[in-house]
């Protein structure tokens, strides 16, 4: 059979962290193993019942099979104008502040082919998502990495960054809650941020994924709270972790009115929007009962919890994290983290993301994930207790 071979805007993407590690799991779930999944980031809880709903009787309506409109359905859009007004007091224009999106993967991957030509520069936190590296590499742009380092709370060290990168930067990604760090950001570092991008015409895309989940009574800062902050940048949100809704595809970019019209504009040739009952049931998750999103939260803080203690009494001397429904942990002395989750897999059946597959600051740790319940996290502890390495 002919082989067509793939463009080189294939050949440059990275490679897919995520499916490497699902194939090394994969191997010991055929060989019959009970394994514990704490590698993957799918939240394990259902859709609520007043979304599901919402959608059984949207998808009734003819008017709904039809194509929807291109940039998305006017109601949703506003949906989430008022969502940020509500959560966050962020005034946002509906139509011109608002881009519709199949998920905030996508606007990630999207924005660097919206602002970035080939040769220029996305600042991008190290560790961080790997799907940031993905949408620069499609831009034939290139990355310079921002440290994310313990000793300055898992936030970027802006006069760290050299010079000839500050010239030749147009981008930068930022992700609090943090992804895989789980640390959270402070109003004094979005300040910061904002006078930064200012100074070097960055703009800035803050993906607050887990925007809803903060631990210990800290609630997650949005971005767009801060003085300035939609002159120099867009914030991305994504329905998936907040009303586990993941495989719905459904989220938002919000703040400068130029950048939502690039993502639009873009958008506009890949897609007709999205199947207009998903953008009813996203509008009656921003604006219903928001019960379900507290009692979630109040879950992963109860595994979180139940992992840390458990951790601790066995002599594994972690640190809890902030917020996010992932634990980010550091692995032995005598392990990379790639051997560490290895080790892991084939001793104890407990999968664990290793640290370096978000990027080299990511080398001496794990990342963990809360999304199983409490008596198998109490279980994952017990095995790695037999170990006997703490």
């Amino acid at each position: 059979m002919k082989h067509f071979e793939p463009s080189e805007a294939l050949k440059r993407l990275p490679e897919q962290f995520f499916a490497k590690l699902a194939g090394k799991v994969n191997h010991y779930v055929e060989a019959g193993y009970d394994i514990i999944n704490l590698g993957q980031g799918n939240p394990d809880q259902p859709t609520p019942q007043h979304i599901i709903e919402s959608l059984q009787k949207a998808a009734e309506k003819p008017a709904y099979h039809k194509y929807p409109p291109f940039r998305g359905q006017p109601f949703l859009k506003k949906a989430a104008a008022d969502f940020y007004k509500r959560e966050f007091g962020v005034d946002l224009d509906p139509e011109k502040e608002v881009a519709v999106l199949f998920g905030g993967k996508a606007g990630l991957v999207e924005v660097s082919q919206c602002l970035l030509n080939k040769g220029d520069l996305a600042l991008v936190p190290d560790p961080g998502y790997p799907d940031y590296w993905s949408g620069v590499a499609m831009a034939e742009a290139d990355m310079h990495m921002m440290p994310l380092q313990e000793q300055h709370d898992f936030l970027p060290d802006y006069e760290g960054i050299p010079e000839e990168a500050l010239e030749k930067a147009k981008l930068m990604f930022l992700n609090y809650p943090n992804n895989p760090t789980a640390a959270q950001a402070t109003d004094a570092f979005f300040d910061e941020t904002v006078a930064f991008a200012n100074r070097h015409d960055i703009c800035v895309v803050h993906d607050f994924a887990y925007g809803a989940i903060g631990f210990d009574g800290k609630r997650p800062v949005s971005f767009l709270e801060t003085e300035g902050a939609k002159d120099v940048g867009i914030e991305i949100y994504t329905l998936s972790k907040t009303y586990n809704m993941a495989g719905w595809r459904v989220g938002f970019a919000v703040g400068n009115p130029s950048v939502v019209e690039s993502i639009n504009l873009l958008q506009d040739h890949f897609y007709v929007s999205l199947f207009s009952a998903v953008q009813e049931a996203a509008a009656e998750a921003l604006l219903g009962s928001q019960s379900c999103v507290r009692e979630q939260r109040d879950t992963y803080e109860s595994r979180r919890n139940v992992l840390i203690k458990g951790l601790h009494d066995i002599g594994w001397n972690v640190k809890a994290p902030a917020g996010s429904f992932f634990s980010w942990l550091k692995v032995p002395d005598s392990f990379t983290s790639e051997e560490f989750a290895d080790y892991l897999l084939e001793h104890a059946q407990i999968v664990v993301a290793p640290g370096n597959g978000f990027g080299e600051y990511g080398e001496g740790y794990v990342r963990v994930g809360l999304l199983t319940s409490e008596e198998r996290l109490k279980e994952a502890v017990e095995r790695i207790k037999r170990l006997e390495l703490f």
